[in-house]
């Protein structure tokens, strides 16, 4: 899911847990420093992390390790600066979708529960503490992508569909409907995809760029939501997927990092800029490390800077974090990684 997201406090990525500078006390190292913050209650990959309102992040299901799912959620508090319980969700599930929604719940629809994929779809209300079954998607799908649109729906698009066990890539997007908490159908997208990135561009459109479909691909096209259809737009420079988006405060979309047909033998850290004016991508100063599996959003701090946090290479779960600004990017200070601080309980 991406969209334009003001998270100067908290993120949560798969393999990390970040904090700059919000907690009490407060970190020596100064504001807008990186520091390590509190343990999570279950240590888990796959997860997601949804800023709430109130700006206290939402974690929900993931994975101990393979097959070993959880239905479990926690609470981030920044002012406490720990980590509580809140309610379970109905089913354990990895590499879901989750949204907050305009009246503050949270959507969490999809993911693996196994060895398939479902299309099962859940609201937590933060009011209550409390997950609700509200339906089924249309199609069952793993790691699709959710966005929140201008008229406080959400599109569902791509991921895994049921054959295979989810590992195969499908072309259907839909609607969530928060008039009726229903699904309904819309256009398909021109190109199968999982593990792409859907962004929220300053029109009201959404950008869908590369992914994985038969193979890697550089293929990208745009959303309409007022014809529900999908058209081409210009091709990434770079076949990539697991790779991160952004977009900048010009209404330009940064795309960065991710892999090509070659997984984690084929990390990138070349990253490129899409003009939605002209539809074309063009390349933009490197990351200072090839990397991919990020978070497939970059958060956007009050400055408009993009942080980039954590990611994989073939050397391992990568430390550092860098922000982008003008065309260039900065070192953000190391931190510890997940698997090192959060291993076991």
């Amino acid at each position: 899911m991406i969209r334009p997201r003001i998270l100067p406090v908290l993120l949560v990525a798969t393999l990390c847990f970040v904090v700059l500078g919000i907690a009490t006390p407060p970190s020596p190292a100064g504001p807008g420093s990186i520091v390590n913050g509190a343990q999570m209650l279950e240590p888990r990959s796959g997860h997601t992390a949804t800023l709430l309102p109130d700006r206290r992040v939402l974690v929900t299901g993931g994975m101990r390790r393979n097959q070993d799912f959880y239905r479990s959620a926690e609470l981030f508090d920044p002012a406490t600066g720990k980590f509580s319980a809140t309610g379970e969700m109905q089913i354990r599930r990895v590499g879901h979708a989750a949204v907050l929604l305009r009246s503050g719940k949270v959507l969490i629809a999809g993911g693996w529960i196994g060895h398939g994929v479902t299309d099962e779809a859940e609201l937590y209300d933060p009011a209550t503490g409390k997950f609700t079954v509200i339906g089924h998607m249309l199609t069952g799908r793993g790691r699709p992508e959710a966005t929140l649109l201008r008229d406080g729906n959400a599109l569902i698009t791509g991921g895994g569909g049921d054959n295979d066990g989810g590992s195969s890539s499908i072309t259907s997007a839909e609607i969530f409907d928060t008039a009726t908490s229903k699904f309904r159908e819309t256009g398909a997208m021109r190109y199968a995809r999982i593990a792409h990135t859907a962004t929220l561009l300053a029109d009201g459109h959404v950008l869908i760029a590369g992914g994985r479909g038969s193979e890697v691909n550089a293929s990208a096209e745009i959303y309409d939501p007022k014809s529900g259809t999908f058209h081409d737009t210009g091709r990434l420079i770079s076949a990539r997927y697991k790779h991160t988006a952004g977009l900048l405060p010009d209404g330009r979309v940064l795309i960065a990092g991710g892999s090509d047909d070659r997984d984690w033998h084929g990390t990138l850290s070349s990253a490129e800029i899409y003009d939605p004016l002209r539809g074309t991508f063009s390349s933009t100063s490197s990351l200072p490390d090839a990397r991919f599996k990020l978070p497939d959003e970059a958060v956007q701090l009050n400055s408009g800077q993009l942080l980039i946090a954590g990611g994989k290479s073939p050397s391992g779960v990568i430390r550092r974090t860098n922000w982008q600004v003008h065309s260039s990017w900065r070192r953000y200070r190391r931190f510890a990684p997940f698997h090192e601080r959060n291993a076991t309980r």
